[in-house]
């Protein structure tokens, strides 16, 4: 079975088409991490383990940005290693949020670091930045094809400033997002399960749900990873047009609305797991039940 017909065999079982951002943000913390901790980076683990712990048997994935390990040098990268290791051990799918790129070796190296079989930072899924062409793209495609991974290309992001680029038009009145969709929906069969989705996807996020609509239809069998959702101001509504009649067709992430929704910063752990818990139940029932009035014959 394909990864990404393990991942939505995951998104099923569980009702939960979404996934939990790891993106520990210091001065956001509990204080409790702190307490012990040899140093930022082992306050992190600490807390990623138990947000994991908390949320494994909820969701299919987790996403960790590695710019919050990053600019922790070289004991960043190790937490982020481990929190990778340790997320993959409680079954979830990791989607690492890197969006890397670049052309020829360079690019070949970053898709073999972040996807390639029995690297340290192996994860699942990888954001990939387009901007440099399609021979940019194809090194990650490869990798894709041949250890069984799959990317999320920009495509549309949940950030206002986006148009600038995302909107520009080309000589034949498509925009950049539209050039994009169409490339991508082209590459789809080159990872196609048998669920009849790819993981060849796309980044679509939320606070665009007009343009969701246009590129969902543009790309109907590849998978989307959903930003936006909550602290960005995304709603439940928002986000059905990223997916297809049959539930499926994207991942909605979350990162501020459930790691950081708890009341007082000097909660234990357990107060803090709980937290967590509730946060990720509300944001799954939220999602579900939308998808369920608009697409009442979906599968799950």
């Amino acid at each position: 079975m394909m990864l990404i017909d393990r991942l939505n065999e995951k998104i099923m079982a569980c009702k939960a088409p979404i996934c939990v951002g790891l993106d520990p943000v210091l001065e956001a913390i509990p204080t409790v991490y702190f307490g012990g901790a040899a140093n930022a980076a082992e306050a992190i683990y600490a807390f990623n383990k138990d947000i994991i712990d908390a949320v494994y048997e909820l969701v299919p994935a987790v996403k960790p940005q590695i710019a919050f390990y990053e600019l922790f040098g070289s004991a960043g990268i190790a937490c982020y290693e481990r929190t990778v290791a340790y997320a993959k051990s409680k079954g979830l799918f990791v989607i690492t949020d890197a969006k890397r790129n670049d052309i020829g070796n360079t690019a070949k190296a970053y898709a073999k670091a972040h996807l390639g079989k029995g690297s340290p930072l192996e994860a699942d899924f990888l954001t990939v930045s387009p901007f440099l062409g399609e021979e940019s793209l194809v090194p990650f495609i490869e990798v894709c094809q041949e250890d069984d991974k799959g990317v999320f290309i920009l495509v549309r992001t949940s950030n206002a400033g986006n148009r600038m680029v995302q909107d520009a038009q080309s000589p034949n009145g498509r925009t950049v997002s539209e050039t994009l969709a169409a490339y991508i929906n082209q590459q789809a069969c080159a990872c196609l399960g048998e669920t009849g989705y790819s993981s060849i996807g796309a980044v679509v996020g939320a606070t665009y749900p007009h343009e969701a609509e246009v590129l969902r239809k543009a790309m109907p069998t590849s998978l989307f990873l959903v930003p936006g959702y909550g602290a960005q101001g995304g709603g439940a509504a928002d986000v059905v047009p990223c997916f297809n009649a049959d539930g499926l067709g994207a991942v909605v992430n979350s990162s501020r609305g459930i790691l950081y929704s708890y009341d007082n910063p000097q909660c234990s752990r357990e107060e803090y797991r709980a937290s967590v818990v509730a946060a990720t139940k509300a944001m799954q029932q939220d999602i579900y039940a939308a998808l369920r009035q608009i697409y009442p014959k979906m599968i799950y």
